[in-house]
């Protein structure tokens, strides 16, 4: 797909989490490996259509290159990088099984601007003949038909095998329940951010923040007494 050889695969983490600091938001990726050229690929599935899926794409871009560099590192120990999405759906509508972008000069199309970073969307329904045979039999199969090659077929009995490992369900379901939680402690968080702010306008009572912010009166009270005066 990506037209380059790839010789050795190295997965730093079975699923890379990027926690910049504190303050910053999280990502959680998918699949994040990288191979024996100083070349860093995340691969991302996407299943339900997402119109800020784009500057999804950019903010991991963005996290990924953080983490590559460690502070007082030269800009040029940053890797090239794939940001691939593979989406059951096409974003652009444009019946492609694969849009690849790349920063270029909108003055000279032609002129690249050489930062080695790459994003490309795939889409499981394209209908233009615009990948291998391989490709689309792999895109096919991901979007829910029946396998078609003997690749396809290695991955339907890797799935079938997983599906029955109670070990990998169980550890499925933990992780599950660890993203739920993670879910549900951000929409907390928000609410609480939310509640300060509407508490520094003092315009509003306590109770009408609780009843915006879906906070409870004793959470709202909790956090008014911890606003500096």
């Amino acid at each position: 797909m990506l037209g380059i050889k790839i010789s050795h695969i190295e997965y730093p983490k079975s699923q890379e989490t990027i926690d910049i600091s504190a303050d910053a938001k999280s990502v959680r990726l998918d699949i994040y490996v990288e191979d024996g050229k100083e070349t860093v690929y995340n691969i991302e599935m996407q299943t339900t259509e997402n119109r800020n899926l784009p500057k999804r794409t950019r903010y991991y871009q963005g996290m990924i290159d953080l983490n590559i560099l460690e502070k007082g590192d030269n800009y040029k120990e940053l890797k090239r990088s794939f940001v691939i999405f593979v989406c059951t759906f096409d974003l652009f509508g444009e019946g492609r099984h694969i849009y690849t972008f790349e920063n270029r000069c909108i003055q000279n199309p032609e002129l690249g601007l050489g930062d080695d970073t790459t994003k490309i969307i795939l889409n499981t329904k394209g209908t233009m003949n615009d990948v291998t045979p391989e490709i689309k039999k792999l895109l096919n199969f991901i979007d829910g038909k029946e396998p078609e090659d003997d690749f396809t077929r290695e991955l339907d009995e890797a799935v079938q095998s997983v599906r029955k490992n109670e070990k990998w369900r169980l550890d499925y379901m933990t992780l599950q329940m660890n993203y739920q939680e993670k879910y549900e402690q951000g929409i907390e968080h928000e609410k609480e951010k939310t509640a300060r702010r509407l508490i520094e306008l003092g315009r509003f009572s306590i109770e009408e923040i609780a009843d915006v912010t879906e906070l409870s009166v004793e959470k709202v009270k909790e956090i008014a007494e911890l606003q500096p005066v």
